[in-house]
């Protein structure tokens, strides 16, 4: 066996990725389950529900990728940060 130390990794599964898991899962679900808004009403400005809210999944769908993006780069970000502060301190 060795002698050198072990350097305790990060967890994979973190709250902020289970937050970006949601982010990424939400609109499929959303457009998946059919059920939920295969109907006409409520229509909005006489455009169908079925319609309408399938358009509204398109910029939320960006916001929420968006989002999921800067929480990924915020992760790796304090992963890196966390990495070299740990090489470093044992040096």
């Amino acid at each position: 066996m060795s002698d050198a130390q072990e350097v305790p990794k990060e967890p994979v599964v973190t709250p902020v990725r289970v937050v970006i898991g949601l982010c990424l899962l939400a609109p499929f679900v959303a457009m998946l389950w059919v059920g939920s808004y295969a109907k006409v009403d409520p229509a909005f400005i006489g455009i169908p529900f079925f319609y309408w809210y399938q358009m509204l999944w398109v910029p939320l769908s960006a916001a929420l990728t968006v989002t999921a993006y800067k929480l990924w780069q915020r992760d790796q970000r304090g992963r890196a940060a966390s990495a070299s502060a740990k090489g470093g301190a044992s040096e």
